[in-house]
């Protein structure tokens, strides 16, 4: 866990401490990684090529405005949960375990390297949503819960381009 600052006033929302920062955790790297398929999912929107350009170039303009929501939602709920949210390349890198792209790969492997990103986030997802589960967080719970559920269906439409 990135620790900037705690908290200065107390919080007694019915979430032990240990608890919270077992969620902060988890909620960092789900941040990270939705983070990271954000930058990728802009780069390839501005250096999508070929025949699939304008419907790839539009799905991933709407794919990233989404995703900029989502990292916003999670960061949101860490404030809430009493610690800072990570906000700098150093901090992002360190918590993702998605890599960066150096170079423009070709319009099929910028769709399979945005699957994998979008799984990525989907098991962290679903780590972060069994501890909030465990310690009754209904709020981080419900969060999650939606933004798993949309970076799953994003994948099945990504996935959908894909020609086997």
């Amino acid at each position: 866990m990135i620790m900037i600052t705690q908290q200065a006033v107390p919080i007694n929302i019915g979430i032990s401490e240990a608890n919270r920062k077992q969620i902060v955790s988890g909620l960092e790297r789900m941040m990270a990684d939705s983070f990271m398929v954000y930058l990728k999912t802009l780069f390839f929107h501005w250096n999508v090529t070929g025949p699939m350009f304008q419907p790839l170039h539009s799905v991933f303009e709407t794919q990233y405005q989404a995703l900029a929501l989502a990292v916003d939602e999670l960061a949101e709920r860490i404030r809430s949960l009493g610690y800072p949210a990570p906000g700098t390349f150093q901090q992002f890198n360190h918590l993702t375990s998605i890599a960066e792209e150096a170079k423009v790969p070709d319009s099929d492997t910028m769709l399979q390297l945005l699957v994998e990103g979008r799984e990525s986030v989907i098991r962290v997802g679903r780590e972060v949503a069994r501890v909030a589960e465990q310690a009754n967080d209904i709020s981080t719970l419900d969060l999650v819960t939606k933004q798993v559920e949309a970076h799953e269906k994003t994948a099945w439409m990504l996935r959908s381009f894909l020609t086997q």
